[in-house]
Formats: structure tokens, sequence, C-alpha cells
């Protein structure tokens, strides 16, 4: 007797401008598959005027939910039906959960980069530096601070970009935030626990642009982390191991929320290192 079976595919995805960089789907499917499920991800670029046309036709589609990337994380904020408590905060959104037919916005970025900290240093009483104000910024900080920072630092060229995430991260969490304009090569000041790089530079296949940070400021024992997964191990990563500094790569962050999606979107706990070992196959030697 013949067994009747089910080809219908539950469908995920990502949605950038650029995207060919994200790493995603190369640790996403391998997880569906360890866990059974006939599910996809897919990478796909959508340009910014495009945004609100992707969402619908997601919804059309009935996805399970997607990921926002650069330059959406904002923009994609408009197009759903409500936020959750630590989107709202952050006022950025990565990824997006089909609740019922309802379209609900989270944030999993700072989350799987608090995750990244907690395993070389608790972040009660932490002094962090900030490079960037963009989505992952906003997320990292206001996580950072909410996880009990004592001290927090905004870098970043766009002045007024720079000082409304400041405000945000001050007014939203209580924790003292300054704004330190990004000029040249930062020094990074004195009793600073973290350094965070939450911009694009040294992302793929722009790989050997370099963070303008003044090298001699980073002191061993620190911490030093690069959001960016494509590559692990950028320009800053690199030289930052070379002065004794803690290292942080990006896959670490991206294994982590990964995480958290498939568990919003499936309802079922995937394999982190199925995930880190599809990812380090890519990159690493």
């Amino acid at each position: 007797m013949s067994t009747i079976r089910s080809f219908k595919q539950e469908l995920v995805g990502v949605f950038g401008f650029p995207v060919a960089e994200n790493p995603t789907q190369a640790m996403i499917e391998p997880a569906f598959a360890a866990m059974g499920l006939d599910w996809r991800y897919l990478t796909v670029e959508v340009r910014p005027e495009d945004l609100g046309a992707a969402v619908r036709g997601a919804r059309a589609m009935n996805w399970r939910g997607f990921n926002c990337t650069i330059p959406h994380k904002v923009a994609v904020i408009e197009h759903l039906d409500r936020l959750s408590p630590a989107a709202e905060k952050i006022g950025a959104v990565n990824c997006v959960i089909n609740q019922g037919g309802e379209w609900v916005g989270d944030n999993t970025d700072g989350k799987g980069f608090l995750q990244s900290v907690h395993e070389v240093r608790p972040i009660p009483g932490l002094r962090a530096v900030v490079l960037g104000a963009g989505g992952a910024a906003r997320a990292i900080g206001v996580e950072l601070a909410l996880a009990g920072a004592k001290h927090m630092t905004i870098v970043n060229r766009d002045r007024g970009r720079g000082q409304v995430l400041t405000k945000l991260i001050s007014e939203k969490t209580g924790v003292p935030t300054d704004f330190s304009d990004w000029e040249e090569r930062y020094q990074v000041p004195l009793g600073t626990d973290l350094v965070v790089n939450a911009t694009s530079i040294g992302l793929y296949p722009d790989v050997e642009a370099r963070v303008p940070i003044d090298l001699t400021t980073l002191r061993p024992g620190m911490i030093v982390s690069d959001v960016i997964p494509n590559p692990p191990r950028t320009w800053l990563i690199r030289e930052a191991e070379t002065r004794g500094c803690q290292v942080l790569d990006g896959l670490g962050m991206l294994v982590n929320q990964g995480v958290i999606g498939i568990r919003l979107w499936s309802g079922h706990e995937p394999d982190s290192n199925v995930m880190r070992k599809a990812l380090e196959s890519l990159f690493l030697p």
C-alpha cells in the first residue's frame, strides 16, 4: 500500500538590498533538514521601493515569516500589523512572524548578540561602545542597556541619526548614554569593556574595508565584536585579536538569532551546532 505524503513546503526567507552576501540560508535550511521539516528559506533581493509589495506577496503566499536586513529594518514596520515589546523599544524589526495571519514584527538581533557576550562575561556593569546607528546598532544598544550595561556610547558619522539613537536608549532604558562624532579614527575611551562594530564596514564584497578606529586604543582583555558574518574574520576581528582582545565574530550572533527565528516561526527547537558547522564549512579553513 502506497503512502500519501504532502509536497507542500512552508516558506520563510530574508528581504534585503543588496542581499547576495547574506549567508542565513546556508545555516537555516540544514537546521530544517535536521529537524525533519520540509521548509525552505529564500534569499530575496527587494529594492526599497518594492518592500510593501514584497510583504503583501509573502502574506498572499502564507509565508510563515521572514527576516529583514539592510535597508528594511525600520521601513518594514509600516507594513506590519503589530510589534513585539522588544521591537517597539528598539524601533527596528529583523524578524517577522505569521501568527494566524497577523504579521508581527520582532527583533532578534540584540538577543542573539547578548547570548554571544554572555558566553564570555556577565553584562551587568559593562561599559560599551557601539559603532553605528542603524538597525543592528539600535537592537544591540537597547538590549545591552536592558541587560544591565552601566554606560553606553554611540559613535556615528551622521550626527542626527546618532543622537536619535542615543536619546532612544537613554529614555527607554534609563542607562547613561553618550554620543560621539565619528570624524576620523575613533579613539576608544579608557575603561571600555566592549566595542561593537554594528556597521556594514568590511561586509562582502568590500572585505578589506577598514573600520576607522585607533587600534592602539584596543587594549588586552577588552571584548571586540563585529556583527558582520561574511566574512567572519573581518579586518577588525583580526587586528583586535593581535592586540590581546577577546573577539566575537558575526557567526555567533547570526546563529543565535537564527535559533530564535526558527523557534518563533515553527515552534521547534533547532540544533545550533548544526547551524554553526554549516557556516564554518563555508567560511573557515
